[in-house]
């Protein structure tokens, strides 16, 4: 898993030594998966992958019986998707969430029994039952203009969300063996905590530090699709995201913006509890603790140069500044991934060169332009602790942001910071920077200029930022945030081990809890049973261990 998720994944089963860890991972991308393994720590038990970029043949051949059972289950999902109640999910649907949910759970429980349903979600069964779906009475009116085109390309796309349930994941030496399941994201990314929630009764604990729902309806809009298959894909990934909200024992989500889509979503509050992603604040100690290292005059923006983080309105709002304070400069470190980002920044080159043209003060000096492209690792900026310490102001111009981790990075490095109000800023700025409403250079501007012009307010806001960012945004509190979390549902949820007396009685104390600490002890003769026998829950073992299961997906899920 690649990205701020996969740093934060990593840093919480390294912190939490106490626990013991197995890591499920749904590889969605074929460069990462040939990057190889990373080193794990001694509590990482095993990890197991499921590379989902291609499907893998199941090689099962349906019987009679239970491609008449696929079409039924397969049938009642997409009627589900297709219904004609509003498209997004919330409290108000729970007809359609309970219809939407038997048929997922009887998809998975055939999955289990057939070894899989690779097959089927790919065969002209599930295209023409999505089809009937589309026309019955009563379905979406975006639903009914659908065109075989249309539902191909929802087909194909069901087929790759659902591929979790067709895993092999789910017997007893697998997620059902868990004390708690931990997906670090939602969507289908969570689908087999979820599937194990039902399946082995393993409870659910549910981080979403971006809500996949708002990412998936962002990349609908943006495609090509029709509105055919923007609306049912629109519907399905609300379906999902309704039925992961309401299994979950917790959710966790990163900041209010997505405690509020999950609340929208029909998210019981009283399951919610914000935590926030913890950053390593001992590389940017050095910064933080000697901000006079800063350039007065240079503004700093930090990050992945793509569209949604408008440069565009930078360079312009830059344009001003320079106008009312020709010695600022503009620092642009960040990379860029793919072609779409190569583009931008391409573009952004050449606006920068049309704005600021290299202008020598005689006819033997060479020209200097205000603005400059770096990355990190060059000369100039060799870390990312670096980088923020070069600049006098920490800008951040995005329209489109979830939690802004270039942001918390620059208040741990005591930084004075200017940004838009977009996705959480506001939560994380908590009144110790200025905010500027998104798509308005003149507004950015007018902020800029007016720290650059005041080094003492610049220092104040520097100073509270990085005491803020202290209180909330470390690793050690993330950390001890989820170590309560996962005691809190162990301590709520049924035990996941049967204790038997020699002759078949239950023992519900048997196990003293000074059993569970290395040493010798002594304790009545019992036997453990398997999960799976009948009667488990009604047991009440002590484990002083937590057997946690993050799962995980590759970036781009």
């Amino acid at each position: 898993m690649g990205g701020d998720a996969g740093l934060w994944c990593d840093r919480l089963v390294r912190g939490l030594e106490q626990h013991e860890f197995e890591i499920y991972a749904l590889g969605r991308d074929r460069h990462r998966e040939e990057e190889g393994p990373v080193p794990l720590p001694p509590q990482v038990r095993r990890v197991r992958t499921a590379p989902l970029w291609m499907p893998a043949e199941d090689g099962s051949g349906y019987g009679r019986r239970a491609r008449r059972r696929f079409a039924e289950y397969y049938g009642e999902l997409a009627g589900a998707v297709c219904a004609g109640a509003d498209a997004e999910p919330g409290p108000g649907s729970d007809d359609l969430a309970d219809r939407f949910a038997s048929a997922l759970y009887g998809l998975a429980e055939l999955a289990r029994e057939q070894g899989g349903l690779v097959g089927a979600l790919r065969s002209d069964t599930a295209v023409r039952a999505l089809e009937r779906a589309c026309r019955a009475p009563g379905a979406l009116r975006t639903a009914r203009e659908a065109r075989v085109p249309d539902l191909l390309t929802v087909a194909a796309h069901l087929e790759r969300a659902l591929r979790p349930l067709s895993l092999d994941w789910y017997d007893d030496d697998g997620l059902a063996a868990a004390d708690l399941c931990h997906a670090a994201a939602g969507g289908p990314t969570a689908l087999p905590g979820l599937l194990a929630r039902h399946l082995c009764g393993v409870p659910l604990l549910v981080t979403e530090y971006g809500v996949q729902l708002r990412s998936h309806y962002l990349t609908l809009g943006a495609g090509a699709d029709t509105p055919a298959v923007r609306t049912l894909l629109a519907a399905f990934h609300g379906r999902l995201a309704t039925e992961i909200y309401r299994r979950a024992e917790i959710l966790t989500p990163g900041n209010a913006h997505a405690r509020r889509w999950q609340e929208r979503c029909g998210a019981d509050r009283g399951r919610i509890r914000t935590v926030y992603p913890g950053l390593e604040a001992d590389r940017f100690a050095e910064a933080g603790e000697a901000p006079d290292r800063s350039d007065p005059d240079t503004l700093v923006w930090l990050g992945r140069v793509e569209p949604a983080k408008d440069l565009v309105s930078l360079l312009h709002a830059f344009a001003e500044v320079h106008r009312e304070e020709p010695k600022a400069r503009l620092r642009i470190v960040g990379s860029h991934a793919g072609p779409e980002g190569e583009t931008y920044l391409r573009h952004c080159r050449a606006l920068a060169a049309q704005l600021f043209p290299d202008e020598a003060e005689g006819a033997h000096a060479v020209g200097d332009n205000p603005v400059s492209f770096e990355e990190i690792g060059g000369p100039e900026a060799p870390t990312l602790s670096d980088a923020y310490a070069a600049g006098a102001v920490v800008v951040l111009s995005s329209v489109v942001e979830g939690f802004p981790i270039s942001l918390i990075e620059a208040m741990l490095c005591a930084r004075a910071t200017v940004s838009t109000d977009v996705g959480a800023v506001v939560e994380v700025i908590g009144g110790t920077g200025l905010v500027v409403p998104p798509r308005n250079p003149r507004a950015l501007a007018e902020a800029c200029v007016a720290l650059l012009r005041d080094p003492e307010r610049r220092a104040r806001l520097g100073a509270a930022a990085r005491a803020r960012a202290l209180e909330l945004f470390t690793v050690e509190q993330n950390i001890a945030a989820f170590h309560g979390i996962y005691l809190e549902i162990v301590s709520h949820c049924p035990v996941r081990r049967v204790v038997l007396d020699e002759a078949g009685e239950l023992l519900p104390f048997a196990a003293p809890a000074e059993s569970q600490v290395p040493g010798h002890w002594t304790g009545p003769t019992a036997r453990v049973l398997p999960r799976s026998t009948p009667g488990w829950a009604t047991g009440a073992t002590v484990r002083a261990t937590v057997r946690a299961t993050p799962l995980a997906a590759a970036e781009g899920a």
